[in-house]
């Protein structure tokens, strides 16, 4: 659906937005199982989130399935599901060319964003993100600044419009591998809100502290116990936020602590024969250290002339498998778009992955037991807001995808 404007708020994706008349951040904490949340609260790491939950809102909502960084993301920005954006994964098979690609570039993105058309509306915009994988879905056609951490020593005028970010937050440019390189997002939200006094903001991290992390370990209450002091400074500001997360996180172990893997790909070559069965998993991305590849929602494309049914009931009598469905029930239940996923969709358990082939999947750089995401035990995620909400009907199901809802139409 395309945008509409009118003097005091635009409509985007069948929703309509007021324009901001404060300046207004949304925050997609990657990776924020609620519990890291609850846990750094409780031990007194996050004051900030403490009197917010006070004197603010926190509520919880749900994320998309698959829970992964890039259709949550997209999700956000839209605020519409996979199934009216297009990005139903970080990664898909291209039934067109017959190949497996990244959905980075925005050909694949179906839908306008809430970001291209405030900016068109004539407010001032500015995006940061982690990862340089998101930054073009992110900034489609929305004039304003637009930049990732992780090239952030590459900036230009002419493509993010702004310079010199390295020196403008007074910090190297940080390893992709890191917790730094989130707080770096932060670091220049709060530099960008006090020199360029945006009107909208959004800021997006990484989870490589939660793939590594589990809620209130030392790792993790160190990561939001920093985050907590760049909200702090927002908040200072006078900004009106929004904190939310893409997905949540969850261990994936066995008993005896190594990764518990449904490998998929050898499941149906054992059954089918070599090769018949193509399995894609969406988490895939150039960034597979922290989780191998391995998350929890996995797409599977069959020869014509496949018993679908018969396949479908097969796998879903695997043990580990929490739901397995066809195209149309997966599209219908998950609000994904039907031509981009498989005949098949597996979502294994909360304690269990889903891999391709055993040979195909390097773990030896996980130095801790696996932690993943992207099935429906990853659902629930935090949407806290440092305003109270008059007139917001509280039962209602939220999505995370209602931030901007909640920031542009009840908070200000």
């Amino acid at each position: 659906m395309a945008n509409a404007e009118t003097g005091t708020e635009v409509k985007v994706n069948g929703r309509a937005y007021k324009l901001p008349a404060k300046p207004t951040v949304v925050v997609c904490v990657d990776g924020c199982e609620p519990d890291y949340l609850a846990q750094a609260v409780a031990t007194g790491q996050m004051p900030w989130l403490k009197r917010t939950l006070a004197l603010g809102s926190g509520l919880t909502g749900d994320c998309v399935v698959p829970s992964f960084t890039n259709p949550n993301n997209l999700s956000i920005v839209t605020g519409a599901p996979p199934s009216v954006h297009g990005i139903c994964g970080n990664y898909l098979f291209d039934t067109a060319t017959g190949t497996e690609v990244m959905m980075n570039d925005p050909k694949w993105l179906r839908a306008p964003t809430l970001l291209a058309a405030l900016s068109d509306a004539g407010k001032s915009l500015a995006v940061v993100t982690a990862k340089d994988k998101l930054r073009k879905l992110l900034g489609h056609k929305m004039k304003g600044i637009c930049f990732s951490s992780e090239k952030a020593d590459q900036v230009t005028l002419e493509e993010n419009g702004i310079e010199d970010v390295l020196g403008l937050v007074g910090q190297p440019l940080p390893s992709v591998y890191s917790a730094d390189l989130s707080e770096f997002v932060f670091a220049a939200g709060v530099k960008i809100m006090q020199k360029y006094k945006p009107d909208v903001m959004y800021l997006s991290t990484t989870d490589y502290v939660q793939h590594k992390h589990a809620p209130g370990t030392d790792g993790a209450n160190s990561f939001y116990r920093m985050m907590d002091g760049y909200m702090q400074q927002l908040d200072d500001l006078g900004c009106v936020i929004v904190l939310t997360a893409d997905h949540g996180m969850n261990a994936k172990v066995a008993l005896d602590g190594t990764p518990d893997v449904i490998y998929l790909q050898d499941w149906f070559d054992n059954w089918l024969g070599a090769t018949v069965a193509r399995v894609i998993l969406p988490i895939t991305d150039p960034y597979v250290v922290h989780h191998g590849a391995l998350g929890s929602f996995a797409t599977v494309y069959l020869p014509e002339g496949t018993n679908i049914e018969a396949a479908r009931k097969r796998l879903a009598a695997l043990k580990g498998m929490e739901v397995v469905l066809n195209r149309e029930q997966a599209a219908e239940r998950f609000e994904l778009p039907a031509d981009r996923i498989g005949d098949i969709v597996a979502v294994s358990e909360r304690f269990t992955v889903i891999g391709t082939s055993a040979s195909r999947h390097d773990l030896s750089a996980l130095e801790v037991p696996l932690r993943s995401h992207g099935g429906m035990s990853e659902q629930r995620v935090p949407l806290i807001v440092n305003r109270e909400l008059p007139g917001l009907d509280r039962s209602r199901r939220f999505r995370n995808f209602d931030a901007f809802d909640l920031a542009l139409n009840y908070a200000q």
